[in-house]
């Protein structure tokens, strides 16, 4: 998958597909009511940093409050994920999971969330090791200013088009 498939963006719930008996408005519902009782999240500001090969721009500092957000989404909003696929799963396997990213895959349908969660923003798609320090220097001269403190101030549910790219539905502004 490249960035252009799905935006710019930062996942805090990982993709799903809806469960037998859910549907979006109550999804909707939900996502509207997480909102309202969750604060924003500050962080010291955001940086370029290099993810197993990728450029992305991820938040400084204390990741209490970020972490705080994304594992109140992957809670609250999990009963309207379908479990994960046998073939999900294995997929998710072979990458060489540690026993606390497997139990997350078992409970969450999905290795890096909760305590193993890193917040990201993507802006390429995975890079050639020699290319890297290029790619940055470039991408550093065309990065606005970025913030001295990075605030998270909503969520957005998103959904897959027919055509595989991703579109917002909806965003909700936290101000709980």
């Amino acid at each position: 998958m490249t960035p252009r498939k799905y935006g710019f963006h930062a996942t805090l719930k990982p993709p799903f597909r809806l469960a037998v008996g859910q549907n979006v408005p109550a999804l909707e519902a939900a996502a509207s009511d997480l909102a309202v009782n969750l604060a924003p999240a500050i962080c010291d500001g955001l940086e370029l940093t290099t993810l197993g090969g990728f450029l992305a721009l991820t938040p400084q500092g204390d990741m209490h409050a970020v972490r705080r957000v994304a594992g109140a989404c992957v809670r609250e909003l999990d009963l309207f994920r379908a479990p994960a696929s046998e073939a999900e799963l294995a997929r998710r396997r072979k990458a060489g999971l540690s026993l606390p990213q497997e139990a997350l895959l078992a409970q969450w349908g999905y290795p890096y969330v909760m305590e193993e969660f890193r917040f990201h923003m993507t802006l390429t798609a995975r890079l050639p090791r020699d290319d890297i320090a290029v790619w940055s220097a470039a991408v550093r001269r065309h990065l606005p200013d970025l913030p001295s403190l990075f605030v998270l101030d909503q969520i957005a549910l998103c959904g897959e088009r027919e055509d595989g790219r991703f579109e917002v539905i909806h965003r909700y502004k936290l101000t709980g």
